[in-house]
């Protein structure tokens, strides 16, 4: 029995006091896993222990347990043999995660180049932050979040998106989602049954807000952002929206429509989210600030590193009205009990020593490049294609011309070509409004597509755009 000598050799060698235990263990997890077969005659309690250097009592006993519980069975005088009882194989842990699916290019928007991810500054911040760290600052934190990076993030959000920021209103979340859900709970516990989304807009909104018990109502969009008559027919109290740039139109809120979104807001005594998930990418100008700058009261405004550092950060921020402050850090609380202590406390010696401004820099440079490398190869390969949206951000809408329709049939052509793009009418909610959202993306031009491009390399994007002209 060579092979059963192996598998619980690691066992033997276990501290005396846990020897007993990891060899049942052993046992246990090789017949789950089928390493020893059903049928599987074992070593006498003599031979084995000798072979492993153990009493052969620990091995009686591991026996006589396993025995009991089925995984190994018995007889006077006819051995120990393997039970045929366990059918259960060792679980296979999935990775759900989403993945490229290798094609020549993928123009899916809303992944950031995560190359770009600032290995070196991050892991001196981390050294930094376990060398200086108090021992009482590993306990359960502020559900608010750490004071130290609150005040960062209030000096840096005021610096550069212009909110009025206290840092007694700011939450640290695991970025924008949660967030929102945050927000959906707190207005659902509140008596709101309907908040109104962007159409076309980010579906995550409406599944975050449907997870609180909170319907959606698609509310569409003109050149300067909400329209207001839908608006004031909806009869919502809450307005999810992304005004700095619109997803996915690409649009910036002019300054008539926030002081008229904001105007609606105190009409109603309602609230508008405002989803700053890429305000500070703005290549033509300096961005557009915030609009809760505005109006801190009527806003709640949320951000995250999602774009600038990686999504799998799970870091962002919330910035509450202090009328919804208390029930938003009890909601917060009482999930989770506060955002991972060291995570926090590595993100404020990295916003404080400057690492994320210069992060911020290296991705504008990046992103920009990127972006002009795309509208350059539109150019060559679809000659009359329109770009429009403001240049900011990590996507474009580019307006294809008419004779590359109909939208169905393009798609199946590039897909098939190895390139995987989403079409405007991919983000319409559905409604009325969302089929007057989605007609306005069919026509007339005929195809509009949403192109992500921030984490394709300049080269990257011109051989996807032309594989997009060969293959239509």
């Amino acid at each position: 029995m060579t092979s059963a000598w192996e598998l619980l050799l690691p066992a033997a060698s276990a501290p005396a006091r846990a020897r007993g235990r990891a060899l049942r263990e052993a046992l246990r997890d090789a017949v789950r896993s089928g390493r020893l077969a059903a049928g599987t005659r074992l070593p006498s309690s003599r031979d084995l222990a000798a072979d492993l250097r153990v009493s052969r009592g620990l091995v009686t006993e591991a026996y006589e347990q396993l025995t009991a519980e089925g995984y190994l069975r018995s007889g006077r005088g006819a051995g120990t043999w393997v039970g045929d009882a366990v059918r259960a194989a060792r679980p296979r842990a999935r990775d759900l995660a989403p993945r490229s699916r290798g094609d020549l290019a993928d123009f899916v928007p809303g992944t950031p180049d995560l190359s770009l991810f600032p290995r070196s500054a991050w892991a001196a911040a981390q050294r930094g932050v376990l060398a200086d760290l108090p021992h009482e600052s590993l306990g359960y934190p502020d559900p608010r979040g750490l004071p130290r990076l609150r005040t960062a993030l209030a000096e840096l959000l005021a610096r550069r998106r212009g909110v009025v920021a206290d840092p007694e209103r700011i939450v640290v979340v695991s970025g924008v989602a949660q967030a929102t859900a945050l927000l959906a709970g707190v207005l659902h516990a509140r008596g709101t049954r309907t908040a109104g989304v962007e159409d076309p807009g980010s579906p995550q909104h409406s599944a975050l807000y449907a997870s609180a018990g909170v319907g959606t109502v698609p509310l569409p969009l003109d050149d300067e952002g909400l329209a207001l008559g839908p608006l004031h027919a909806s009869g919502v109290r809450a307005v999810v929206t992304t005004p700095a740039h619109q997803f996915p139109t690409g649009i910036a809120y002019s300054a008539r429509r926030r002081a008229e979104l904001l105007a609606w807001a105190r009409s109603v005594d309602g609230l508008v989210l405002e989803d700053d998930y890429d305000g500070d990418f703005r290549y033509d100008r300096a961005p557009v600030g915030a609009l809760q700058g505005l109006d801190p009261e009527r806003v709640a405004y949320t951000g995250s590193v999602s774009k600038s550092l990686a999504p799998g950060l799970r870091l962002g921020w919330l910035l509450v009205p202090d009328w919804l402050a208390d029930d938003v850090v009890e909601r917060k609380r009482t999930t989770d009990l506060g955002h991972p202590t060291l995570d926090q406390a590595l993100f404020a010696r990295f916003v404080e020593r400057g690492d994320y401004d210069r992060q911020l820099r290296v991705c504008q440079r990046a992103y920009r490049e990127r972006r002009d490398a795309l509208v350059a190869a539109l150019a060559e390969h679809f000659p009359g294609a329109r770009v429009t949206g403001i240049a900011a951000g990590l996507h474009a809408i580019a307006t294809l011309p008419q004779h590359h329709g109909p939208e169905e049939r393009f798609l199946a052509r590039v897909t098939e070509a190895g390139v995987v793009v989403r079409p405007l009418t991919a983000y319409g909610h559905g409604g009325a409004a969302g089929d007057q959202a989605a007609g306005a993306a069919r026509a007339p031009e005929g195809v509009r597509l949403v192109l992500g491009y921030a984490h394709l390399t300049p080269g990257r994007i011109r051989a996807g755009v032309a594989r997009m002209a060969e293959a239509v």
